[in-house]
């Protein structure tokens, strides 16, 4: 299976910043993790992060031949971007939102998702393990 793993907002500044909420482990650590996880032995893996929203939803579509599934950590813009939601939804890929923190037990405004309506689920609040359990659910989908 190909799958596209994106990384939103701030998420570059792994392993630096709130580590009590985020880790300890930096974006390129996390990602090598992953795909060197049991369970990703048989997958293909493209990685992406970036801080502007134009540039997620332009590696959404620009990736939606190659890729058979899609696990994605919008950050911040979970909470207002319909654009990216809209991405999502448009090119039909099987999708899970994840999340390091659990967003349901933080901030009032970090409890929405615009994302989460159309994708398979959302996983959030396992810290590194929040990848793995998206991944489990793409597998099962395939």
């Amino acid at each position: 299976m190909n799958i596209l793993v994106i990384n939103g907002p701030n998420l570059n500044l792994l392993g630096e910043r709130q580590k009590k909420i985020y880790g300890h482990d930096t974006l390129e650590e996390l990602m090598i993790w992953l795909e060197n996880s049991t369970l990703s032995a048989k997958q293909n893996f493209k990685f992406y992060q970036s801080n502007h929203e134009g540039d997620i939803i332009d590696i959404i579509h620009d990736e939606r031949e190659w890729a058979s599934g899609m696990l994605i950590n919008p950050g911040a813009y979970t909470h207002y971007s319909y654009a990216i939601r809209d991405a999502i939804e448009s090119v039909k890929m099987p999708t899970v939102e994840v999340h390091l923190s659990d967003i349901h037990n933080r901030d009032q405004f970090r409890a929405k998702s615009v994302i989460k309506s159309v994708c398979l689920a959302q996983v959030s609040g396992m810290g590194k393990n929040s990848y793995l359990e998206g991944l489990k659910i793409l597998l099962r989908k395939k």
